[in-house]
């Protein structure tokens, strides 16, 4: 089942009575089934896509160890070359599969010169893992070159994501890889297809483009379908295989820049059953858009005749995201095993254009988040031109300090952090709710992501959120989600997981120039959950001598 034999063997070593003590009702179990692909509904030892993975989730005892080693590699994925950063010297990393409540413990080794990076699991919920989140100058310093970082954490849901660095802009210059976490699904298949990584893609340095302070979106020049594509000519289409007669599972990700991206396969269309890592009623469409971090599994059924069909990527179409240089939408080929090769002729769907997110979906868990006390606390995102390009929440743009991470401030008794490190404290325990309207004043639109917790989309809209009625009945639960120009999200959270969490755009340009806040949750009981910290002080030692070594260091933006 494990696609990557050379990351390591399966160890029972870990024991995991950290994480069973976590979660009071971890011994419960669903009525017992087993997976297969007439019976997909069903896991294994009793669990099935109708647990809520929230309050109980598989303790296998299995450890899944990878590394991914950090370097710069000369690489062309549209024919045009230039210089990348890339894991294990491929685009996208590998890809690192685990089974729902397995353990994964993943060495990243720093080869890069003259940079430091940290890697976040984008959606892992890290309960009782704040330190392995990846998110430098928050819940670690940065690993400095030369040197390696283990992380380890479990994985308390499944589904669809990515990793990625953590450290400004790195990751927009090819530091991206996915992850496969194997469970339920709500829809029977018969093949999984795996993960496909899709990006806008800038043949300048993104850290270039970063360096002029662009006043506007820049341009990108292409989009990759798991790390490939045509650019005048240059390069190649991505390849899928289709089996036909045969039900294939597609998990989408959408691990770019700027760019929505907006997805359909000619005469196919998808059977949509989970985004980010919730699953969700099945629907049909023959389209999807997709916001920067998002994700969607959906299966597709090879019951066309036997021929080649485009696999279409569109833009947002330059109106309220990134421009690009791509003018079609030819992003991939579907061949069907025994189709003769060649590049398709299929019909289109017609694909939508914009920057918004998709409605009705439903979670097939049905849960509803408490009442708010009180009105939610709002965030206020504008854009300051008065001195360059500065993204600020409540007039405030974060700028942390990759020396002094916000777990040092709490591991020595400090709850309050420096101004321009905006965070936010948050009390209460375990079934405690909180409410918060993000109303964005800006521009643009922003795909909003959250660390180390799914939220619940209670109202979403243009104009003021002040007031505005919540729907509080099993609403769209998601990890990433956007908020319109000139309008706003109401979001609801439990605060059932202490630590640091950063909340921010996922639009790299944006986070580096300051649009994000960090949640300080129930400060007091952070370090008890977390347990040992030697590794997280001993890398900020390390990172701190870089530094100091080096003269006149800047970070040069947000650092996030």
């Amino acid at each position: 089942m494990y696609s990557l034999p050379a990351v390591g063997a399966c160890l029972l070593a870990l024991a995991s009575s950290t994480f069973a003590t976590a979660i009071p009702h971890l011994a419960e179990r669903d009525s017992a089934c087993t997976n297969g692909p007439s019976t997909r509904s069903c896991w294994k030892d009793g669990f099935s896509v109708s647990t809520n993975p929230y309050a109980k989730f598989p303790d296998t005892g299995k450890t899944f160890q990878y590394h991914l080693d950090v370097s710069k590699k000369t690489m062309a994925f549209d024919g045009v070359s230039r210089e990348v950063q890339v894991f294990n010297g491929q685009y996208p990393g590998p890809t690192l599969e685990a089974d729902w409540g397995d353990t994964l413990q993943i060495t990243v080794s720093n080869s890069l010169p003259d940079n430091g990076t940290s890697i976040h699991w984008h959606g892992l919920r890290q309960l009782n893992s704040n330190q392995m989140d990846g998110t430098n100058g928050i819940t670690e310093c940065p690993i400095a070159p030369g040197q390696s970082k283990t992380y380890t954490f479990k994985a308390t849901q499944y589904g669809t994501s990515w990793y990625h660095s953590h450290y400004s802009v790195q990751y927009a210059d090819g530091l991206v890889g996915t992850i496969k976490i194997n469970g339920p699904a709500t829809a029977n298949y018969d093949i999984d297809l795996g993960v496909v990584a899709m990006t806008d893609w800038f043949h300048t340095p993104v850290f270039t483009i970063l360096a002029s302070r662009p006043a506007a979106p820049p341009t990108a020049q292409s989009v990759l379908y798991n790390g490939t594509s045509v650019y005048n000519g240059q390069g190649k289409y991505g390849v899928t295989t289709l089996t036909p007669g045969k039900k294939h599972l597609l998990r989408l990700v959408n691990t770019g820049i700027n760019a929505y991206l907006h997805v359909s396969l000619d005469g196919h269309p998808f059977t949509v059953i989970a985004n980010d890592f919730v699953p969700i009623k099945p629907y049909t469409t023959t389209q999807l858009v997709l916001a920067v971090g998002q994700r969607y599994d959906v299966v597709i059924e090879a019951n066309q005749p036997v021929a080649n069909y485009w696999f279409r990527i569109g833009t947002g179409g330059g109106q309220c995201d990134g421009p690009n240089e791509k003018t079609d939408t030819q992003g991939a080929i579907f061949s069907y095993v025994g189709a003769p090769s060649g590049n398709p002729t299929s019909t289109p769907y017609t694909l939508s254009t914009g920057c918004f997110d998709e409605t009705g979906l439903v979670p097939f868990v049905a849960l509803n988040p408490g009442s708010p006390a009180t009105a939610p606390t709002e965030l206020d995102l504008t854009l300051d031109v008065s001195a360059g390009v500065a993204w600020k929440v409540n007039n405030e743009s974060i700028l942390i300090d990759w020396t002094k991470p916000t777990l040092q401030y709490i591991e020595n008794g400090t709850y309050t952090l420096p101004k321009t490190d905006n965070g936010i404290t948050i009390a209460g325990g375990v079934d405690t709710w909180t409410f918060w309207l993000i109303q964005n004043d800006s521009p643009l639109p922003h795909p909003i992501h959250l660390h180390g917790h799914d939220f619940y989309v209670v109202a979403d809209g243009t104009g003021s959120g002040t007031g505005v009625a919540l729907n509080l009945q099993n609403p769209i639960r998601r990890d990433t989600h956007t908020v319109a120009n000139g309008g706003y999200i109401v979001i609801a959270f439990n605060s059932d997981n202490p630590g640091a969490w950063l909340l921010h755009c996922h639009i790299p340009f944006h986070i580096s120039g300051g649009l994000g806040v960090q949640f300080i949750e129930r400060p007091t009981e952070v370090i008890g959950a977390l347990g040992d910290l030697s590794g997280f002080n001993d890398g900020c030692k390390t990172w701190t001598a870089f530094e100091n070594s080096i003269p006149g260091f800047s970070q040069g933006d947000s650092g996030l």
